[in-house]
């Protein structure tokens, strides 16, 4: 078990990894990834509110998150690793070395970002970002929930899920 998906997404938790992914995959508990919210007791509280009882959550930085990831993946419950955004991710799967998919749910329009699903706006630099991860080896794809066909990284970037 442990670690069954490793998510960015920028609302973090909400219903669809709480519900969409949390009942199809049983999860048990959510790792969230954010050096600001792990510095932060009122933003946890906020995020607690988000989650049912039956379901632990842990707040970790990039660091905390490098030295205890071994664990979470070792954990007989099944989990799901957050983040925010692309970078928070890119460190991790860097430092940690033990990430080897990552899953593009909800990045969402900012000034600078392109649509490329109706979930997913990137950048050109968040796109060579991922780029870079692909080369390196770790199997990046969109999918918003877990019954939609999980679209590559290169079928993103060349308009195929749009079709």
């Amino acid at each position: 078990m442990g670690l069954e998906l490793y998510r960015i997404d920028d609302r973090l938790i909400h219903g669809q990894v709480v519900v969409g992914w949390g009942q199809p995959l049983d999860v048990q508990f959510l790792v969230l990834v954010d050096d600001e919210v792990a510095g932060s007791e009122w933003e946890q509280e906020l995020y607690r509110m988000g989650v049912p009882p039956e379901m632990e959550v842990y707040f970790e930085s990039v660091a905390s998150a490098v030295i205890r990831l071994a664990a979470f993946q070792a954990d007989p419950r099944v989990g799901i690793l957050l983040t925010g955004d692309i970078d928070t991710m890119r460190r991790l799967v860097l430092e940690s070395g033990g990430i080897s998919a990552i899953n593009l749910g909800g990045v969402h329009h900012k000034p600078g970002r392109t649509q490329r699903l109706r979930y997913l706006f990137l950048s050109k630099d968040e796109e060579q970002v991922l780029l870079s991860l692909v080369a390196r080896g770790t199997r990046v794809s969109a999918q918003d929930v877990p019954a939609a066909r999980p679209l590559p990284l290169a079928e993103v970037l060349a308009g195929e899920g749009n079709r």
